[in-house]
Formats: structure tokens, sequence, C-alpha cells
């Protein structure tokens, strides 16, 4: 793909985020704590899981591998960046699951869509698209670099220990529905969703890149309406207990 029809790509995942956005404020993305049959047929949420996320460890890294510049410094640090994350998700994340939750396929459909394209649209930024003057070693100095890779993985360490204070919710058996405490639950009642947008707002920042940012905006557009109607479910269920709380950014939203 040239640089020109790439950025026309860059554009249309930028618009669809837009819909995305808004129209998650009115129609819930049913899985997890929101799960709905009508996005249909049920399945087991560690194979949706491994499903839905592994495509994009796949094509990082079938771009990645097809490139000439895999080995050089800064593209080939900013590829184990991306791929640690996408591991984690893919083939870690589901197996520490508990209990037998489900994921409509529907959901899981679209969250592979959505991966191969932004797999695709990081990769062939990265390792094909990007000039060749500018992931130079001097990279690994600059403001961006350093400020992004801390906001990076501070992000990715605020979404493991989230994932982790959820998991550990319940005991084995209890169905029932419980305020998360502790880390950043503290401050907002979607702390992993925090950690992911942290996260990818670091990844923008460290490739200073339009790929990266409109990724960083997708999660944004995804996350953030989710994390409004988690918020206003554990006001119904908690009342007071929320305290002040926001939703998943602390302080502001």
């Amino acid at each position: 793909m040239s640089i020109e029809y790439f950025n026309i790509f860059l554009i249309v995942m930028a618009v669809i985020a837009v819909i995305v956005f808004i129209a998650l404020y009115f129609v819930e993305a049913g899985y997890g704590m929101l799960f709905d049959k009508k996005w249909g047929f049920p399945i087991s949420n560690k194979v949706a899981w491994v499903c839905m996320e592994a495509p994009v460890f796949i094509v990082m890294f079938l771009l990645w591998n097809s490139s000439e510049r895999q080995f050089d410094t800064v593209p080939f640090l900013i590829f184990l960046f991306f791929e640690l994350h996408y591991f984690q998700r893919s083939f870690i994340f589901p197996l520490l699951m508990k209990g037998k939750s489900k994921m409509p396929i529907g959901i899981m459909l679209m969250g592979i869509t959505f991966n191969v394209l932004n797999g695709y649209m990081q990769g062939q930024w990265l390792f094909h698209l990007a000039p060749a003057d500018l992931y130079t070693n001097a990279w690994l100095y600059t403001p961006q670099f350093i400020i992004g890779t801390l906001l990076f993985f501070m992000g990715m360490g605020i979404n493991i220990h989230s994932d982790h204070i959820v998991r550990h919710l319940r005991k084995p058996g209890d169905t029932n529905h419980y305020l998360p405490k502790g880390g950043v639950f503290n401050y907002v009642t979607s702390a992993n969703y925090f950690g992911e947008i942290l996260e990818w707002c670091g990844f923008a920042i460290l490739t200073w890149s339009a790929s990266g940012a409109v990724f960083a905006w997708w999660t944004f557009a995804n996350l953030v309406p989710r994390a409004n109607t988690i918020y206003h479910k554990y006001k119904t269920m908690f009342g007071n207990e929320l305290g002040n709380r926001k939703r998943v950014i602390p302080f502001i939203y």
C-alpha cells in the first residue's frame, strides 16, 4: 500500500471510531458484566479472548518478518513492546480467567476484525512506510520515545494489576458483583480501561505516528463509553459506596 492510500485508510479508521464512540453511549457492547445474547451465540470467554487477540499478534509478526528493517534497533524495540502486550492479552490473560463466563460470537468477530486492521495499521507503518531516517538509534534519546515508553509500561502495569484485582473479587462458585477496590480502582470504576488507554497513548507518543494516534483514539472511543455504562451500573448497585470515584480518568471523568 502506498503512503497516500495508507493515509486514507487512517482517516477512514478514525472516522469509524467517532461513530463507535457515539454509538456506544446508546448501545451496550454486550460482553463481560454487560453480557447480552443479542450479540450472537455465546462461546467460552477464554476461547473468545484467544481468538480475538491472537490475530493482531500474528499480523504484526508477519509484517515484521517481511521487512528489511526487522532488526533495526528502534523498530525492533517497538515491535517487542507491542508483541509483549498482545502476548499477555492473547495467551496469558485468558488462561488466568476464572469461572465459566461467555462472550457472544458477534463481539468476538468484531474484535478480530479490528485487531487485524490495527495490526496492519501499526506494522505497515513501522516496517514498510515510515521514512527510513525516522527511527534511527537517535530516536531512543528523544522526549517522545522516553516519555511514551514510560507511559506505555505504566499503563500496562495498571492494566495487569487491575485485571488481577477483578479476578480475585469472587471466591469459587460466587456469582455476586463486588465493587473493585485498591490501586487505581480507588479513583475510577474502570481502572483496567484507564491502564489500557494510558498504554496506547504512550505507544502513540513513542512512535510519534498517525497510526499510533488512531489506535489510541480507537482505544478511547471503545472503552470510555463502556466505562460510563459500568459506572452507572455500579452506581445503581453500590450507591454512595462509590464515593468520589470517576468513571475512567482519575479526577477528570
